[in-house]
């Protein structure tokens, strides 16, 4: 079998990525009939559950002979296709109790498993959905089966030889039965080329099936759902929001539908609308955690949703809400690499106000993290705070440190990753060797913008600021002019790259360009907290410089 050259070098390097993730359960439990699965107690996951509204439509009937049991095993199906791993195991829990039977359940059960990073509880439930087949049909033989594989490639996520028997079981089954929607889903998760990407990692290559399976299923929101986040990934931003705000109509209930269109409308420069997207996906989870009593540190979404609200405040220049955001998710517990690696947003935001002290002990805080990807984040971001307090020494130290734990991190994953580079950039900086660290800086600069994503485009808009802010600081103009050239670029509603063409202009001399570029960041301002030093600031040279044009 020959697989394109293209999905094949996604296939290599998300498959380095993915290498890194933990199995929380295996790690921290003995067995998968422990008190917890995954992070998530087991006891939670085994509550008693109702029908709910709002949460979006999949219909997949199996064989049941109750037509309750059918209700709770959609409703997994649904909770399933929005990451919502805790209700999903929920659901599928309630339709076992109505139909001990139910093989097709069991099987959702592995799924959500897998969702919560709990290899050993997902085979136990697959062998339970093993045992059961029997009584199953063929198609839903056929299902366990493919979900075996998965396991398998799960497992292993580097043997491509499981990879080929899953995507080969997807397409033989599509053979059979080419009218089911959840074949051709599954079948773009294959191209995807992560077993547990949920349809986060699609491209160009996996439009065609998610579209099979929404032509199929109209009413159902899951293709919906994963072609948004295949646009988000390949770019197509109007096609994201198109297909989000679909996902949303069909889901309203649902926090992430809500969260997804906040995504692209913040790609597409409507920051206000976006923030009640997040708000509003924030309110839904918060009456979610006090009708069920469920602890918000077990929903991973919570914290992923205040660090993309904080971001939409710090956009629009409202610090002190962007504060309380990002202070709030770096208090909660995270549970793999990515996210320890993203926690590094609060002494970034920290560094961006001058709050240095402050900064460099969340940092170390950080540099105490259980993973590889944390702890480079962690000595990095105390070097960049060392730094800025004039401890070269000790930023030298961090950055040696840094560079240890690069090691741990697989090398195409690496490549993609700022952070030690930054680190070393601006420590030539400080040395005043700008002939080493401007072509340094500059390659960053397009390292950080082409990462696909709208949560890493959201977090690259901030990175170049920085560069920014500590090029004016060492009198490098040039620098501040490019950088400032490719924040305008990235995203023309922010404010802060105008402020930074301003400062370049009104650097060389040009006082008309610099009025027009203070007036634009001003105006993109308006809701910014009062006292925002750049906003007085610019306030201050539009004032002495005269009305602008």
């Amino acid at each position: 079998m020959r697989m394109h050259f293209q999905t094949a070098a996604r296939i290599s390097c998300l498959l380095a990525l993915m290498a890194l993730l933990p199995f929380p359960a295996r790690a921290q439990h003995e067995g998968h009939e422990g008190s917890m699965v995954g992070w998530v107690p087991r006891e939670i996951l085994e509550r008693p559950v109702t029908l709910r509204q709002g949460i979006g439509t999949v219909h997949e009937k199996v064989i049941t002979a109750s037509p309750q049991a059918q209700s709770f095993y959609n409703q997994g199906l649904a909770y399933l296709h929005s990451f919502v791993w805790i209700e999903a195991a929920r659901s599928f829990n309630q339709a076992l109790r109505l139909d001990a039977n139910m093989a097709m359940a069991e099987v959702g059960l592995s799924d959500a498993f897998m969702g919560l990073s709990d290899g050993a509880a997902a085979h136990a439930a697959l062998e339970k959905a093993q045992a059961l087949a029997a009584s199953a049909t063929e198609a839903e033989r056929r299902k366990i089966q493919i979900h075996a594989l998965l396991l398998a490639w799960f497992d292993d996520s580097g043997d491509l030889q499981k990879y080929f028997a899953y995507r080969k079981a997807i397409t033989d089954s599509i053979a059979a039965t080419p009218n089911d929607p959840w074949l051709w889903i599954q079948r773009g998760f294959a191209d995807e080329g992560v077993p547990h990407a949920h349809g986060q990692n699609g491209g160009a290559d996996t439009i065609a099936f998610y579209e099979t399976a929404m032509k199929l299923a109209p009413d159902e929101f899951p293709a919906y759902h994963y072609l948004a986040h295949t646009f988000e990934t390949i770019g197509q931003t109007g096609d994201a929001l198109a297909n989000s705000e679909i996902y949303v109509r069909m889901a309203p209930a649902i926090p992430h539908a809500h969260h997804m269109r906040g995504h692209d409308l913040r790609r597409s420069g409507r920051t206000e609308e976006a923030l009640a997207e997040f708000e509003r996906a924030g309110q839904l989870e918060e009456s979610y955690y006090d009708s069920e009593r469920i602890p918000r540190q077990y929903d991973w979404h919570h914290v992923h949703n205040l660090n993309l609200l904080a971001m939409c405040h710090e956009t629009l220049g409202q610090m002190k809400s962007a504060e309380k955001l990002f202070q709030e998710a770096f208090s909660l517990p995270v549970y793999n690499d990515l996210a320890e690696f993203n926690r590094r947003e609060w002494p970034e935001f920290l560094l961006s106000r001058g709050r240095y002290e402050e900064a460099l002990a969340a940092a170390r805080e950080l540099a105490e993290g259980r993973w590889a990807m944390g702890r480079l984040a962690g000595h990095t971001e105390a070097g960049r705070a060392l730094l800025r307090l004039d401890r070269l020494h000790e930023a030298e130290e961090e950055l040696s440190l840094a560079e240890r734990e690069l090691e741990h991190v697989p090398t195409s994953v690496a490549a993609a990753l700022p952070d030690a580079g930054l680190l070393h950039a601006e420590i030539l900086l400080r040395q005043g060797r700008i002939d080493a660290s401007d072509p340094l800086f500059r390659q960053i600069v397009q390292k950080v913008r082409a990462v696909p994503g709208p949560d890493s485009w959201s977090e690259a808009l901030f990175q170049l600021e920085s560069i920014a802010k500590l090029a004016r600081e060492a009198d490098d103009w040039d620098l501040v002019q490019f950088v400032a050239h490719e924040m305008i670029e990235h995203d023309s509603s922010y404010a802060g790259g105008y402020y930074f063409s301003a400062l370049a202009a009104n650097h060389r001399g040009d006082e008309s360009a610099a009025r027009d570029q203070f007036a634009q960041a001003r105006r993109l301002w308006a809701k910014a907290d009062p006292d925002l030093p750049e906003l007085v600031q610019t306030a201050q040279k539009l004032q002495t410089s005269g009305p602008a044009n």
